[in-house]
């Protein structure tokens, strides 16, 4: 069947609503601190740890769409996400509350079942405007979680959010039923080959291993902004509350128009370009960054500047990678999303380091330094996939 409009439309929602379940966290970081009496630094674990387990349930669960009734998939999993949300909602120590993370993490990979979904029901010379329209809903989720978490933490506390969020997940569980189309399976081999599968094609696919790369570098760069802005901003000078923090998360939500407008560049074989001029206003982020210390001004710049750049690596490095191999498009999209995932979790991680040793500059000068090792991967595999 081909995909309407509305049907997209109605997946863009799915997959920003379920992904927002990996950012929430984010702003409630300070006000989790405070409940549990543990320093901000440490309670920002459990943004890496979410990550850490979104890429673990990219690895070992997206690749059953290629084996498994997809709807099916995301419907089960859909209903996880709400028990694993619960669990943090009622967390009695940071532990559980850890442990919670992780799980969250694990099972909010519906937008990536969606995404290969969606791209087998494409026709070819439309996959790139729609993954770019599904890309922006995820993308929109991704960054309005932030301003949301932010106001619901200011106002009845942290754990109001992941109760809200928990109901949002039952009502799109039940929505997904009555709207997603059936779509068969077409690998016939063991769970087993299925995964053995991933590591080939990582052999097999230079094209593959170019673009998960260059995600990995700048997903981390992305990862590293996001968990230590709360605690720039949450500090002097700035001294903002979680609402206030969570505002910024609309300022980077208006990149998202980007997201059809680079689908449509990959449509045109464009979309290796797109890559690289994504990866140079990311770069430009972090020099706007590291100059606004005390500047409101340019973090807002340099928000808008890392969020279209990142889309534009990202969409148009997944338009790539679905270009080839249609009939295993959801282990490519494993291997291309697991690993930019982990990227993310790095990143938070190394934000955290990089802030403990030198704080906001240090977080900035490390963030260019992976900057430049991607632009080395896109440099070195020019002559090789220049037409990809």
């Amino acid at each position: 069947m081909k995909l309407s409009k509305s049907k997209v439309l109605f997946m863009a929602v799915c997959t920003g609503l379920i992904v927002a379940n990996l950012y929430y966290c984010q702003p409630l970081i300070v006000l989790i601190a405070k409940e549990f009496n543990i320093p901000e630094a440490n309670a920002g674990t459990i943004t890496y740890l979410t990550q850490a387990g979104y890429a673990i349930g990219l690895f070992f669960m997206v690749p059953l769409g290629d084996k498994i009734e997809r709807k099916r998939q995301i419907v089960l999993t859909t209903f996880a996400s709400v028990i694993a949300l619960i669990i943090a909602a009622t967390a009695k120590s940071f532990l559980v509350l850890e442990i919670a993370s992780l799980l969250i993490g694990i099972t909010s990979i519906v937008p990536q079942l969606i995404l290969p979904l969606a791209a087998s029901l494409s026709e070819n010379h439309e996959r790139g405007k729609v993954v770019g329209t599904i890309m922006s809903g995820l993308l929109v989720g991704i960054l309005l979680s932030r301003t949301l978490s932010g106001f619901i933490g200011q106002l009845w506390g942290w754990r109001a959010m992941f109760w809200i969020a928990a109901g949002l997940c039952m009502l799109i569980l039940v929505l997904i039923q009555k709207q997603f189309p059936f779509n068969k399976p077409i690998f016939e081999g063991t769970y087993g080959q299925l995964i053995q599968s991933l590591f080939s094609l990582i052999k097999e696919q230079p094209l593959l291993r170019e673009a998960t790369l260059i995600n990995v570098f700048c997903f981390a760069q992305f990862g590293a902004f996001w968990t230590t802005m709360v605690l720039l901003l949450s500090g002097d000078p700035f001294q903002f509350n979680s609402a206030t923090i969570g505002l910024f998360g609309i300022v980077g939500a208006s990149g998202a128009l980007a997201a059809p407008l680079v689908g449509r560049l990959g449509d045109k074989g464009g979309a290796r370009v797109a890559v690289g001029y994504g990866g140079a206003l990311i770069a430009l982020s972090f020099v706007v960054f590291y100059f606004s210390i005390q500047s409101v001004i340019g973090i807002v710049i340099g928000i808008v500047l890392i969020d279209i750049g990142i889309q534009s690596v990202h969409i148009s490095n997944q338009t790539r990678v679905y270009s080839i191999l249609p009939e295993a498009r959801n282990r490519m999209n494993t291997v291309f999303m697991s690993f930019s995932f982990l990227g993310t979790a790095a990143g938070s991680a190394y934000g955290l380091f990089l802030w403990q040793i030198g704080g906001w500059h240090a977080v900035t000068v490390g963030c260019l330094f992976l900057s430049a090792l991607a632009f080395l991967v896109y440099a070195f595999t020019y002559k090789q996939n220049r037409n990809l």
